[in-house]
């Protein structure tokens, strides 16, 4: 993955190496749990309650601090299936139980964007997975002065309004 612009009990928050969603068109995170599984199920209960309110405040961050945003919205895209496809190493057929990691992308919504494939008011449109790296090249992550202002407000979100219950501290 590439630069981290969080990291905490509820996961890491990076950008991805290949952006799928130009800065220019919303920009695009991934947000990672706080440890490697299959399917979002297997995380303890508290894993998941602060890997959930990680995901709400990165996209709240990404809504507060960048200006492509005014007036949009976020899509939320929980992923791992291209580590599934035959052509992904190892090739041949694959156990999700031993190749998926779940992660989430949070990809910004603009009301501005000029990409077709991230058109407004439209899902957006992702090709087959051998087209990706292609398709992707044309796409400019956030850059580090973004990354920096939404770790800024990612740390006060955590920090002020998403606060772990404590009351979940004692639940497997």
């Amino acid at each position: 993955m590439g630069q981290t612009v969080f990291s905490g009990a509820g996961g890491t928050v990076v950008v991805p190496d290949r952006a799928l969603c130009d800065r220019r068109d919303g920009g695009h995170l991934i947000v990672n749990p706080p440890r490697e599984v299959w399917e979002r199920s297997c995380l303890s209960v508290p894993e998941l309650v602060r890997w959930s309110l990680l995901v709400a405040a990165t996209g709240r961050a990404m809504l507060d601090t960048l200006p492509v945003l005014r007036g949009g919205c976020l899509n939320y895209w929980e992923a791992g299936n291209w580590a599934l496809n035959d052509r992904t190493d190892p090739v041949g057929p694959k156990n999700p139980e031993i190749h998926r990691r779940v992660h989430l992308h949070i990809f910004g919504r603009s009301p501005n964007a000029t990409d077709p494939d991230w058109r407004w008011g439209e899902a957006p449109r992702f090709p087959n997975y051998e087209d990706t790296p292609a398709w992707a090249a044309r796409f400019t992550p956030l850059d580090d002065g973004e990354c920096q202002r939404i770790g800024e407000r990612l740390r006060s979100l955590i920090s002020n309004e998403f606060r772990f219950p404590e009351d979940i501290e004692k639940r497997p």
